[in-house]
């Protein structure tokens, strides 16, 4: 008897293990899982709920009068996929899945609603772009059978909101007929870590610097001491002087520029998470010059009150 209680004690254990990625008590809207596209992080900022504004034209081509929204955002299938609901005073609701498919390389978004329920589900496609907005399409003809999309774009994204606005675009985006629009806020200052942001952008100079320098020791102080970096073609490289000892392999390399371009930089109390490009120009050993780019993400954790790179990841982009 005893056996038995042990494995029902054990098994709701086991399955929280497997599944911790999952919404939970400690993480209300869940986490996304380290095995996902890294793109599941383009929708990162959104994750929670936000008290919106709705509003959608009228057949008169007036606008109506806002209707209060909630939008929640989470990570589903175990922090693999995004799931959003919106919930609106007048008594219409809807909601959609968001994957990542990597083969495509692009988001796939179904969507669904209430009172207008569906048998097949529409879906956008789309990307998130380089200045931080997510431009998802449909085809859809105009009223006039003209062929065209309907785009929906989240823009203006920060810790304090979002916007969205959807609208009708033809084949070439020069006709442009926005039909709704909606404005978001979870309650948050705007700017509130404004100053964090500043030292984050700061401390990718600092490297920069200290890397066409062949300054190994400032850039080794740039990561924690409990740090992990992901080199392509290569394993985890985990711990300071491990890391310190991975970029002195290029030291026969001149480095004459080096830029890291942040594209958002978001914060999750002692912990940051951030993605952008790098480019920079070398000189080879053979005196050959070479110019190349590539994209990174970063997780910074604040150590002893300065914020140093956690984990590091990046990858170089073909020309």
């Amino acid at each position: 008897m005893k056996n038995l209680l042990f494995i029902f004690t054990l098994f709701p254990l086991v399955l929280c293990a497997q599944y911790n990625f999952e919404p939970s008590s400690e993480h209300p809207y869940g986490l996304p899982n380290p095995n996902a596209p890294e793109e599941i992080i383009d929708f990162a900022p959104l994750i929670g709920e936000c008290h919106c504004k709705s509003e959608v034209r009228k057949a008169d081509q007036s606008w109506a009068e806002p209707v209060n929204m909630v939008w929640r955002f989470k990570y589903i299938m175990n922090g693999m996929a995004i799931q959003d609901e919106t919930l609106k005073e007048d008594g219409t609701y809807s909601g959609s899945i968001r994957q990542f498919i990597p083969d495509s390389t692009r988001w796939y978004v179904h969507y669904y609603s209430f009172p207008r329920a569906s048998t097949t589900l529409p879906s956008w496609e789309g990307n998130r772009t380089e200045d931080g907005k997510i431009v998802l399409y449909k085809e859809q003809k105009a009223p006039d059978g003209t062929d065209g999309f309907y785009r929906i774009t989240f823009y203006d994204i920060e810790d304090s909101g979002f916007k969205w606005v959807g609208e009708w675009v033809d084949k070439t985006n020069s006709v442009i007929f926005p039909t709704w629009k909606i404005d978001c806020s979870n309650g948050k200052e705007k700017n509130t870590n404004a100053s964090e942001k500043d030292k984050i952008i700061a401390a990718t100079k600092a490297f920069s610097k200290a890397y066409m320098a062949n300054d190994f020791e400032t850039i080794a102080n740039s990561y924690t001491a409990d740090a992990k970096i992901f080199p392509n073609n290569a394993d985890i490289i985990a711990g300071r002087e491990a890391i310190k000892q991975r970029w002195m392999l290029g030291a026969g390399t001149k480095i004459l520029h080096h830029e890291i371009i942040p594209l958002e930089i978001t914060f999750l109390g002692d912990y940051a998470h951030d993605y952008g490009y790098f480019e920079g120009k070398s000189e080879n050993k053979d005196g050959s010059i070479a110019n190349w780019r590539g994209k990174y993400v970063v997780v910074w954790k604040k150590e002893d009150d300065n914020w140093k790179m956690y984990l590091d990841i990046w990858n170089r982009i073909r020309d």
